[in-house]
């Protein structure tokens, strides 16, 4: 990967211009912060950061390479990311260097910026556009350029493209919004057999596979880009029971009558505390989004909030009162605590073993 020692920088929506060191080609995005203090690898191939740049907080990234089991997806999806230090990582012992796994997918870095006073902008405004640049110098130019951009089309960039079967067990599906890998290891290690569909199989496609139960999985940006897929869900979830994941359950959400909004510059990284008002106990949860359900929107007539998040009281888990379903805003899958919430995967197989005794 290319360094370029130019003039290039980051150029925000609103003209601001934080300048770095471009590590290869310029890109544009949606500019996100995250907040974890290690897993840089899982974090950048998480397939929910399609179409966005993202600023890592934490000074130092590639330290300690990238492993070859480890990234949540076979493609990266986001745009580029932006550090403080980048380490030029010397692969050894079968670890690779970061920015050989960068360059094979063609994402940009942008290293030696400011990401505290970057992160600060970001907190105190809002996520925003911006464009990685080279030369500084065009940035009147590239302003306009960034300016008329939208960043549509997540799903459908990340989204399997044919049914794939995985494991041995009892069937469930999991819809493919742009899935993390860790969520289908957890769901194999407990014994299911997983057939992972495109994002759009309709309901009589899903229905000719005879599963049991359904996961409606993470992925990236506005769920009202997706609304035409709520008869579908609805549909599921009066036959099956059912989990939703990060855009999963804002979809499910949706789907019982309730809205969602843009957060100021949402929840992503690994220490967000997680409030089970059922158990009446906090966790630790590792989380990616931009969007949250509106808690003023909830029909409680169908809706209970199990879950909020304790910092700022967002919604961070619900279930339908009058059916097997249940979804959480968090990703349980990640081990952030190290696993506090992977209790979520065992009350879904629960729930699966009712369904089967009473049926």
């Amino acid at each position: 990967m290319d360094k370029a020692m130019s003039d290039s920088g980051l150029l925000l929506e609103d003209g601001t211009w934080f300048p770095g060191e471009l590590w290869g080609n310029e890109n544009s995005g949606e500019v996100v912060f995250n907040t974890s203090m290690t897993g840089y690898q899982e974090v950048i191939t998480d397939p929910s950061y399609c179409n966005q740049i993202i600023v890592m907080t934490y000074p130092l990234i590639g330290n300690y390479g990238v492993h070859e089991n480890e990234s949540e997806a076979s493609k990266i999806a986001c745009k580029g990311i932006i550090v403080k230090e980048f380490f030029e990582f010397e692969s050894k012992d079968g670890i690779n260097s970061l920015q050989s796994l960068l360059n094979d997918h063609g994402v940009c870095v942008l290293s030696g910026v400011d990401t505290r006073a970057l992160t600060k902008k970001i907190r105190n405004h809002g996520a925003m556009k911006g464009i990685i640049i080279k030369n500084g110098e065009e940035k009147e130019a590239k302003l306009q350029e960034i300016q008329s951009k939208s960043f549509l089309g997540g799903v459908k960039k990340c989204s399997s493209k044919e049914v794939q079967v995985f494991g041995e067990g009892k069937h469930i599906a999991l819809y493919d919004f742009g899935y993390k890998k860790s969520i289908l290891n957890s769901l194999l290690s407990r014994g299911l057999k997983v057939s992972v569909l495109p994002y759009n199989t309709t309901y009589e496609t899903l229905e000719s596979l005879g599963v049991e139960g359904v996961v409606l999985s993470n992925g990236p940006g506005d769920p009202t880009e997706l609304e035409d897929l709520l008869p579908t869900i609805e549909k599921i979830q009066n036959n099956y029971p059912t989990l939703g994941i990060c855009l999963g359950h804002q979809l499910i959400s949706l789907a019982n009558g309730a809205k969602t909004k843009k957060m100021l510059f949402g929840h992503r990284g690994a220490n967000q505390a997680v409030l089970d008002l059922q158990k009446n106990k906090s966790f630790i949860s590792s989380q990616n989004h931009g969007y949250e359900v509106d808690s003023d929107t909830i029909d409680e007539n169908k809706i209970e909030v199990t879950h909020i998040n304790v910092n700022d009281k967002s919604i961070e888990g619900i279930k339908l009162k009058n059916l097997p379903v249940f979804s959480v805003q968090f990703h349980p899958e990640a081990n952030p605590g190290p696993m506090d919430t992977a209790y979520i995967f065992d009350d879904f197989l629960n729930m699966l073993e009712r369904n089967t005794n009473e049926n």
